[in-house]
């Protein structure tokens, strides 16, 4: 790891917390207010790409980053409430917190959207990170020296690979087991109901002398 003390970062939708309500009420107002035919089932099926990716299949090329400022703008007032915390989420903060880690969370989501979903569920990692998507979420975790990063996505499990953090992936998401592992994850759960277990092992493992 890059520092003695564990920073462990996570990813946001469906690993964090579940904002398929959230989304799928904005994507909604969007598609109500310029007339769009957005699928917006599909959408929240296949989260975790950056939005203008995704805004890209239901809007011309010349559209797509205004739709996005748009979509950005109503957020707060639709996405927010409805979206809840993934189980085990605020349990898996807070015992990385009781073995003397630090938190973070890394996501492709704007991130005054990213702080306002986490404080208004009550998660407090020590840093939130907006704007990255797959091998960029990298930047951030190797600067605050994240040895572990947790996702739902193969886009995470290319984050971590190339912040060389332990890649633990999360099947709450789009991507089974297979695309996780397949992607390089060290570590494959169903849930991060599994996951404070996982990292006190995991401490235990990496902070004895043998490495056993």
């Amino acid at each position: 790891m890059a520092s003695h003390t564990l920073t462990v970062g996570f990813d946001l939708d469906m690993t964090l917390i579940d904002s398929r309500p959230g989304i799928r009420a904005a994507y909604l107002v969007l598609a109500a207010e310029t007339g769009a035919r957005i699928d917006v089932d599909l959408v929240v099926s296949r989260l975790g790409p950056p939005l203008e990716d995704e805004l890209a299949n239901w809007f011309p090329a010349a559209e797509v980053a205004a739709m996005a400022d748009r979509y950005r703008e109503i957020y707060p007032t639709y996405a927010i409430a409805p979206s809840l915390a993934m189980p085990g989420a605020r349990e898996s903060v807070e015992a990385i917190r009781e073995l003397g880690g630090r938190t973070m969370v890394v996501t492709a989501k704007y991130e005054p959207n990213a702080k306002l979903h986490l404080a208004h569920l009550g998660i407090e990692p020590d840093e939130i990170v907006g704007g990255l998507w797959a091998e960029a979420k990298a930047e951030a975790l190797r600067e605050h020296g994240a040895g572990v990063y947790v996702g739902d996505h193969i886009g995470d499990v290319r984050g971590a690979r190339a912040a060389e953090a332990v890649s633990v992936g999360v099947t709450t998401g789009p991507c089974d087991e297979a695309e996780l592992r397949g992607a390089g994850a060290d570590v494959v759960l169903r849930s991060l109901t599994e996951f404070p277990e996982w990292v006190r092992a995991y401490l235990r493992r990496t902070s004895t002398p043998s490495g056993v």
